[in-house]
């Protein structure tokens, strides 16, 4: 196989750290060839989200089918849905596929806006985490689905081994959102093991936007190019984190993480 084509579905975000954009570039910065399925329209800077227009059901079908006959999928993520007929469009066209997804279950913004409308959460557990090759919620997420406070490693695992049940073939709880000093750990569940502990060397930035949507992204990247599931999550937190050591704030607000920190820039300088 030579590049591997990897999907992201998932919205835009104006203000380039987050969604689309995020995807994109962390696809591009690990070797791969990324398309995009745009579900929604974000007015957002790094001080918050200002308003949504989300695509209809129909145009994104259109976009998935367009795609899908064009080009060979070799994996694929989901980030921002926003509603229950965005994802019955985005589940009916993934029935068939033929290689690994990714969901991350995006529901709310770095800033508090919600990005996954309450009458959704039902949609999405039904009909697209049974699809997912891994779901990789962070803590609030978690805590939605599950319906059950995650405040320690135990609970974080035992919240994984819950959504597990919901039909995922693997579950990674990021650990992002919980107190920690000197590490940040994820836990990744799988069917028939015990939880495995997955822990980095903690980042102190503000300039975070966006972690989720390129954690995830880099797994899709990896799944594409034919890594085991362990691998791309290990070769993932290392993406992510040299891009939130060198993250930055090209505007105001919350920055995003620097997705091209692993690579050799030449006349970029301004």
């Amino acid at each position: 196989m030579g590049t591997a084509n990897i999907l992201t579905i998932a919205g835009s975000d104006s203000g380039g750290g987050a969604g689309i954009q995020a995807d994109l570039k962390t696809i591009m910065a690990l070797g791969c060839y990324g398309m995009s399925a745009i579900t929604a329209l974000t007015a957002q800077n790094g001080l918050g989200v200002t308003g949504i227009f989300p695509a209809s059901a129909e145009f994104t079908s259109l976009q998935l089918s367009t795609i899908f006959a064009g080009f060979p999928v070799h994996a694929a993520k989901t980030g921002m849905l926003f509603n229950a007929e965005i994802i019955h469009a985005v589940a009916r066209s993934m029935q068939d596929k033929t290689f690994p997804l990714v969901v991350d279950p995006v529901s709310v913004s770095q800033s508090g806006s919600r990005l996954l409308q309450e009458d959704a959460v039902d949609a999405l557990i039904r009909e697209l985490l049974p699809l997912a090759d891994v779901l990789t919620p962070n803590v609030p997420e978690a805590q939605m689905l599950t319906g059950m406070t995650v405040t320690d490693l135990a609970s974080q695992a035992e919240a994984g081994q819950k959504i597990l049940a919901m039909g995922p073939k693997a579950v990674l709880v990021k650990g992002g959102h919980m107190a920690h000093t000197e590490t940040v750990t994820d836990v990744l569940c799988l069917p028939g093991r015990e939880p495995l502990f997955l822990s980095q060397k903690a980042v102190k930035t503000t300039n975070n936007h966006g972690t989720g949507c390129t954690l995830s992204a880099a797994i899709a990247a990896g799944l594409g190019k034919g890594e085991s599931l362990e691998d791309a999550i290990a070769h993932a937190q290392r993406f992510l984190n040299l891009a939130l050591r060198e993250s930055y704030a090209p505007g105001r607000g919350c920055g995003p993480v620097n997705h091209a920190a692993g690579l050799v820039r030449q006349g970029c300088q301004s």
